[in-house]
């Protein structure tokens, strides 16, 4: 049943229910990409498990999304169930036993898995702004941010990176106008809001060092097998864009950083975009041409790209024309945007003489799928109605013990479970305006010691002009309040100016009466 240098998905049958024969994904093929599609419970995360359990035992390494918990048991050791065993025998599969595979779990938020972190910097303007839902006029901002972050020696890591770096831009803003471009004290505001909502939703967790290294998701196992990465995305999915965000900077980083390897005899690593959907929807169409590009070149890095999603209609033509793998399970068609999209899964496939394609969709039991593969010549082969094979391991998550003790064994335990924060933007431009604001703070004053009584000054009193030079009376404007001995002496003053006033007037009236 089993055969080398191939992938065994399942066991075609002919339209009178009886064994057909196995239909395989070629490993030589495996970079061609591919589409897993169907409506909810019809057994399109027990299709990412038998393949990506397939992939393993191949070599391959294997990074997929768990979106609600299930996928966790490919970590443990399959268990007998009636169901199970009866598909088996259905579809001939007499090489079927259980089995546990090698497992690495990562989680952004640290909680059931191993951290996983970027940087602002390798994130890149075009994703942050995706992320934050960024107006073309913010998006000019956030590019002109890394501009002056790359020539002014600021890294980006964090958020409070690039919070800094706006405040910084914002202080200065007829300054980096004149060079970079208008720059929107509204717009820096707005970013800086968006940022702080992504720093509530959890996202100063991700944004944060040590970074994930790609090789360390490309880890095949002493025996030969393929590790599998499984992100624990329950949580993650309360946050879609953050989600979606993450999965395609880390298709990007694959891109980027692997090397040119032609059409290999198998994947160096196979990639499962689940929930595909949340990708494109409301996407710019300069990120469409993103991943376009991305998954029609990656191909030649020997990286396989498989979108799991409901409807095939989520994935946009330009990059659904690139996935030559598919796996379509049911779909419904009640409404008449339903009925669209069967009409478009059945004409994506070679047809079959026996059966209508769009007929059978919408009749699929659970657990069976219409399977076309890539052929010699890179061909598509003819769809097939076909009972997907059971998975060699647990079917349904793994208990919270189990999953630590994976943890506990894994490659790289202790690596990207601790925080360190190096010197970046933040700290530069801390550094840089607390300088500024010293240079500009004016310098204390000596307290007066000469002519003072009790630390009050007595002008005009006590004063050398020898020993200090004659200082520049400062006007004073707006109300001062007296000192103690100025009034003291100004009462006084009043005092004696009085008395003297009113001999002076007693004298002359003195004199007036005598005469």
């Amino acid at each position: 049943m089993l055969e080398q240098g191939k992938i065994y998905l399942g066991t075609s049958r002919k339209p009178d229910d009886s064994i057909n024969k196995p239909e395989y994904l070629e490993l030589k093929y495996g970079n061609r990409h591919g589409l897993v599609t169907g409506a909810t419970g019809t057994g399109k995360t027990v299709t990412l498990q038998v393949m990506a359990e397939s992939f393993s035992n191949a070599g391959v390494p294997v990074f997929c999304a768990d979106i609600k918990g299930d996928l966790s048991g490919i970590a443990a050791m399959g268990e007998f169930k009636d169901f199970l065993d009866k598909r088996a025998k259905d579809i001939g599969f007499s090489d079927y036993e259980f089995q546990e595979f090698p497992v690495i779990f990562w989680d952004i938020y640290g909680e059931k898995g191993h951290r996983v972190r970027t940087t602002l910097t390798e994130m890149g303007p075009l994703l942050l702004s995706r992320l934050i839902n960024a107006s073309d006029a913010q998006e000019g901002v956030i590019n002109i941010a890394y501009k002056i972050a790359d020539e002014g020696g600021l890294p980006l890591l964090d958020l409070k990176d690039l919070q800094a770096l706006l405040n910084y831009m914002g202080e200065n803003a007829t300054e980096f106008s004149n060079k970079f471009g208008f720059i929107s004290k509204a717009s820096v505001g707005s970013i800086q809001r968006e940022l702080l909502i992504l720093e509530q939703q959890g996202a100063t967790k991700f944004f944060s060092e040590p970074a994930l290294k790609i090789s360390d998701i490309m880890r095949t196992t002493n025996d030969g097998r393929g590790a599998i990465s499984v992100l624990a995305a329950d949580k993650l999915m309360m946050n879609p864009r953050l989600y979606a965000t993450f999965l395609l900077w880390l298709m990007s980083e694959l891109f980027e950083q692997l090397p040119e390897v032609g059409d290999p005899e198998k994947p160096r690593l196979v990639f499962f975009f689940d929930e595909a959907h949340l990708l494109f929807t409301d996407a710019p169409p300069v990120l469409i041409q993103r991943v376009e590009q991305v998954v029609r070149l990656i191909r030649s890095k020997g990286v396989g790209v498989y979108f799991v999603t409901q409807n095939p209609m989520d994935v946009p033509q330009t990059v659904l024309a690139q996935l030559g793998n598919r796996v379509q399970h049911a779909l419904r068609a009640y409404t008449p945007n339903e009925q669209k999209a069967v009409k478009t899964a059945a004409d994506t496939f070679r047809p079959n003489p026996d059966f209508d394609c769009a007929t059978v969709i919408t009749t699929l039991g659970t657990g069976e799928a219409l399977v076309s593969t890539i052929e010699t010549k890179g061909a598509p082969s003819i769809v097939q109605r076909t009972l997907i094979r059971p998975p060699s391991s647990r079917l349904g998550p793994i208990t919270d013990e189990e999953r630590k003790t994976v943890m506990s064994v894994s490659p790289v335990r202790d690596v990207y479970d601790e925080d360190f924060d190096r010197e970046s933007a933040f700290e530069i431009l801390t550094r840089k305006a607390e300088k500024a604001a010293q240079s500009q703070a004016p310098e204390p004053q000596q307290p007066k010691t000469t002519g003072t009584i009790g630390g009050w000054t007595l002008p005009g009193f006590g004063t050398d002009d020898k020993a200090q030079p004659q200082q520049q009376q400062q006007k004073r404007s707006g109300y001062q309040r007296e000192t103690i001995v100025e009034a003291a002496m100004k009462s006084a003053a009043r005092s004696v100016a009085t008395a003297v006033g009113a001999a002076i007037v007693r004298g002359i009236l003195g004199s007036l009466r005598r005469r």
